[in-house]
């Protein structure tokens, strides 16, 4: 018997000492998987990754920028039939457990047990929560210790209403879309207070396997996963079964509604890195800005509809001729407001899927002779008049001992004694040269630096014939300078940027800088309106009202040019190759760049009256000799009405046209490169 009893009391002291083993392991299992929580209080100050937006004038959504795609929003802002579809699938006694719901561990404990394995959490809505914000993604049980813990404190500190507000906005609904906003916006193209019951269920449904559930990849898994959700809305009472009835008749989406690539793509990048590099990348992808731009949708759709048709009519000139198919004919134009500086369209290449390299403003290249009217408006500045005349006459620069530099006229013809309106009206390239070094190279160089042009110029006299690489966007901002009145605003892309708050970051407070003299840049524009009236230009005169411009062509049909502008609008056309080559034999800027500019303006223009460009004071007008530049009399051989600053009109009157100079003149202090 007193064996037995020891036997029985060595049986229980083991059975005990295991026990003590199994509970003290357990605890300090449980201890060590838990020691290490986050604190949870931490989201009172949460600050989730956020979209950014870009929008264009008229406050459309042209772009997102994120990590996450996400638009926090309140409850508010989320239906009833959100939450309840949400509860009825995911955590039906949400409102009544603690954090954790204990019927729902122990189905899926057993569960768990019978598969060998983690296949089911049971977790609330609350422990969903605490993994997506704070653990990894992991089937363990140490990591399921950890997520009722957090759960746990996250039920002590905060409301359910609360809970629910963070949830709604964290979870991942798949395709892209963190939280309900963009779910809905993704899914549906609309803001989820405007959620209906079958768009509710649907995305009630997807946090549980986003992938799976996915309506775009899996639409009858999505068919019957919406089924499910309305059914368990029917059983908890918060619909009647012919609403859900009526809610599963209701078609799924067939693709996701945001454009991966929205309207003016180049124009969204060119903003992208200027916004990026004033705030820096985390600000940009995570920090929900409201990017505010000067983008205006109708003219952006006109300008890529110009590019687009202008293509399309030079290949077809040249379509016999063989062409490398992966290097396409390109063409850029950007349309400029002068008044505001403001950028209202941008198109940077024929294709921004296959390219996004911007020729708009990235591309340098040599304007040609659309870079003459800055050297003419300098001129006008520092007191030459448009009835001033220039000797277009056979001319050689030393360039060193040995070389001379000898440029000619398009035409390979000289005209004799002309006006500097006729020198810029026909595009005439010796009397520009001339004009150059009498002005000084320096002062043009200054000039053009003031309208806007950062690019390196050379100073040489070539310069007068567009030597030096511009970009579209800068020689278009220049000439925005004369159709401003000489004021030098922009461009402009970006009117503000705010914060997910509504907090102002950036408010554009550029000032307005005069640059050029009011009178010299009526004086200019009415020049350039010569070009278009009677010039390499008369094609834009289809526009039918008052317009200014300049052609541009480089050597061997390279590079096709034309900047032109109204009293109200102005726009830049660039054609060519991205490798230099020729763009087609005679495809001048008249042919190849004008007609997309017409193409652009006139629609731009379409429903409005024609405005002529403001004289400012201190303008005159007088009837001059064309050829001379001399009051006209009865015995001149055409008139014109020329504008002059006052008191800088002409004394004498004309007696007979200039005689043109055969021989070549040689100028002193050439430079030593052109």
């Amino acid at each position: 018997m007193a064996r037995m009893n020891r036997n029985t009391s060595i049986f229980v002291y083991l059975v005990l000492t295991l026990a003590a083993v199994l509970i003290g392991g357990s605890a300090g299992f449980i201890i060590f998987s838990v020691w290490d929580l986050p604190e949870v209080q931490v989201l009172e100050g949460y600050k989730p990754s956020i979209t950014s937006r870009v929008f264009s004038d008229s406050n459309r959504l042209l772009a997102e920028f994120y990590v996450e795609n996400r638009t926090p929003v309140g409850l508010g802002d989320v239906p009833d039939t959100m939450i309840d579809a949400l509860i009825a699938t995911e955590d039906t006694r949400f409102y009544n457990h603690f954090g954790l719901d204990l019927q729902g561990i122990a189905r899926a404990l057993y569960r768990n047990i019978r598969a060998g394995k983690v296949v089911e959490g049971g977790s609330t809505l609350t422990q969903q929560l605490a993994k997506v914000l704070f653990l990894t993604p992991e089937r363990s049980y140490t990591r399921k210790l950890k997520e009722m813990a957090l759960a746990l404190r996250i039920e002590q500190r905060y409301t359910k209403q609360e809970i629910l507000a963070l949830y709604l906005n964290q979870i991942y609904f798949g395709s892209g879309a963190y939280g309900v906003e963009a779910a809905a916006r993704i899914f549906f193209n609309k803001s989820a207070k405007e959620l209906t019951i079958a768009e509710c269920a649907l995305l009630a449904g997807l946090p549980r396997s986003p992938r799976y559930y996915s309506p775009f990849k899996s639409p009858q898994s999505a068919l019957g996963r919406r089924s499910y959700v309305l059914n368990r809305m029917v059983q908890r009472k918060v619909i009647t079964k012919e609403q859900a009835d009526s809610a599963k008749q209701v078609a799924l989406p067939l693709a996701p509604q945001l454009r991966t690539e929205g309207a003016a793509p180049y124009f969204v990048e060119y903003v992208r890195q200027q916004v990026e590099e004033r705030f820096g990348s985390s600000i940009l992808y995570s920090g929900g800005l409201n990017i505010y731009t000067t983008i205006n949708e109708e003219l952006q759709g006109y300008a890529e509809n110009a590019v687009r048709t202008g293509l399309a009519g030079i290949e077809a000139r040249h379509s016999g001729k063989k062409r490398t198919p992966s290097i396409p004919l390109q063409a850029a134009l950007v349309a400029v407001e002068p008044s505001s500086g403001h950028i209202l369209a941008m198109v940077g290449g024929r294709d921004y899927r296959e390219s996004q390299f911007n020729r708009a403003w990235q591309a340098v290249r040599q304007p040609g002779s659309a870079f003459k009217p800055l050297i003419y408006a300098a001129a006008l500045d520092r007191g030459f008049t448009s009835a001033d005349v220039l000797e277009d006459s056979p001319l050689s620069i030393k360039v060193d001992r040995n070389r001379t530099w000898t440029p000619e006229n398009f035409t390979r013809k000289h005209q004799g004694n002309v006006t500097l309106r006729s020198a810029l009206a026909l595009s005439l390239n010796v009397p520009t040269v001339r004009l150059l070094e009498r002005i000084g190279i320096q002062q043009a160089i200054e000039y053009a630096n003031k309208f806007g042009i950062r690019n390196t110029l050379f100073p040489y006299l070539s310069l007068a014939l567009g030597s030096s690489d511009v970009t579209l966007l800068e020689l278009a901002s220049a000439y925005a300078v004369f159709a401003n009145h000489g004021v030098r605003l922009g461009p402009v892309s970006i009117t503000t940027v705010s914060d997910s708050t509504g907090r102002v970051l950036y408010a554009n407070t550029a000032l307005p800088d005069q640059v050029l003299r009011a009178e010299s840049a009526f004086l200019i524009t009415n020049l350039l309106k010569g070009t278009i009236e009677n010039g390499t230009g008369w094609k834009a005169r289809e526009l039918a009202r008052p317009a200014a411009g300049k052609t541009g062509t480089t050597n061997d049909y390279r590079d096709a040019w034309f900047i032109g502008y109204s009293s109200s609008l102005l726009a830049g056309v660039w054609v060519g190759y991205d490798d230099h080559r020729i763009i087609g034999n005679r495809e001048t800027g008249a042919r190849a760049a004008l007609p997309i500019w017409l193409d652009f303006m006139k629609n731009a223009h379409a429903g409005r009256e024609p405005e002529d460009f403001h004289v400012p004071e201190g303008i005159t007008f007088r009837d001059i000799d064309a050829r001379t530049g001399m009051l006209a009399s009865e015995s001149c051989r055409l008139t014109i009405r020329e504008a002059f600053l006052a008191g800088t009109e002409p004394r004498h009157y004309c007696d007979e046209s200039a005689v043109i100079q055969e021989q070549p003149v040689v100028l002193d202090e050439v430079p030593e490169n052109p």
